[in-house]
């Protein structure tokens, strides 16, 4: 389980601090929730299918249908990755940030949309 975070949640929180210099530190940014990387790959997949015009699919389908696959994870990494992480945004919102975070599935679903558009 990660805690992933959206590129467009990054330049919204670097433009808040922008807009207020009086308000320094080191902040986690994050989404402050962690999520599986099932998450992201079901989104991934979804998103492109609904730019088809497509139905969503549940992992167990995606699976299924061979559109989705597992690989080992690489032995030169085990011991080394930090399993789980979700950042606490305590002090970012302390220090007046407010703006909700999106989700895997939000931030997934735009750049999907941004790619179909810019792409």
């Amino acid at each position: 389980m990660r805690d992933f975070v959206f590129v467009g949640d990054v330049a919204k929180v670097n433009l808040f601090f922008l807009d207020h210099p009086e308000k320094s530190g080191i902040f986690n940014l994050g989404s402050g929730r962690a999520q599986s990387f099932n998450d992201v790959a079901v989104a991934a997949a979804n998103g492109c299918r609904q730019a088809k015009g497509e139905a969503a699919l549940s992992l167990a389908e995606l699976r299924a249908q061979g559109l989705l696959e597992y690989i080992a994870f690489p032995e030169a990494l085990k011991g080394k990755y930090q399993a789980f992480t979700q950042g606490d945004l305590t002090k970012l919102r302390e220090a007046g940030y407010e703006a909700p975070m999106a989700t895997v599935e939000e931030g997934v679903s735009q750049y999907i949309e941004w790619l179909h558009r810019h792409v």
